[in-house]
């Protein structure tokens, strides 16, 4: 099949198939999917769909084909979730944790890298330099200015007390901060 005679085979068979292919999965979108990616299969085979069965029945049955391994990954995907060991579904971020999110992003990608190493992450300043190949000073001025950013971004309201008990925040050093 020349190219020639593969674009005008395309242009009469495209609709037909896809409308095949939609009776065949009853899903519209899937069926032009899977439809397209035959032809596309097709076109590297142009020298053989007159040989079998003829073109259309080549295609139709790569699209079934296409679409039949899609549905058995999307069940396998689902059957997957479900067997999760995690069933708990959890809400959404709780207003302070958006706050911090967006403190974080303001920080310059040092600050902030520097910041989740030691807070989340719970790294020693010589681990972060080691990681970060910073000297142990840069990492403790990173340290200092991220805190300062995210002290001036997370105040609380005038007139708020501090909560007795909660932790406070640690220096890069460590040391307890009150």
């Amino acid at each position: 099949m020349t190219e020639e005679e593969f674009a005008e085979f395309y242009r009469r068979s495209v609709h037909r198939l896809t409308g095949q292919l939609y009776v065949m999965t009853g899903d519209f979108h899937e069926a032009q999917d899977v439809v397209q990616e035959a032809f596309v299969r097709a076109w590297g085979h142009r020298r053989r769909l007159e040989r079998d069965l003829g073109p259309d029945a080549w295609v139709r049955t790569v699209a079934w084909r296409l679409a039949v391994s899609r549905w058995r990954r999307l069940v396998r995907g689902r059957h997957a979730w479900e067997r999760r060991a995690d069933p708990v579904t959890s809400g959404g971020p709780d207003p302070g944790t958006v706050d911090i999110e967006r403190a974080l992003r303001d920080m310059p990608p040092r600050q902030r890298q520097c910041a989740a190493l030691f807070y989340v992450c719970d790294l020693t300043v010589e681990q972060i330099a080691a990681e970060t190949r910073l000297a142990t000073g840069t990492v403790k001025t990173h340290l200092s200015r991220a805190r300062a950013k995210l002290a001036g971004s997370l105040d609380p309201p005038p007139g708020a007390a501090r909560v007795p008990g909660a932790a406070a925040p640690r220096s890069p050093s460590g040391e307890d901060q009150r």
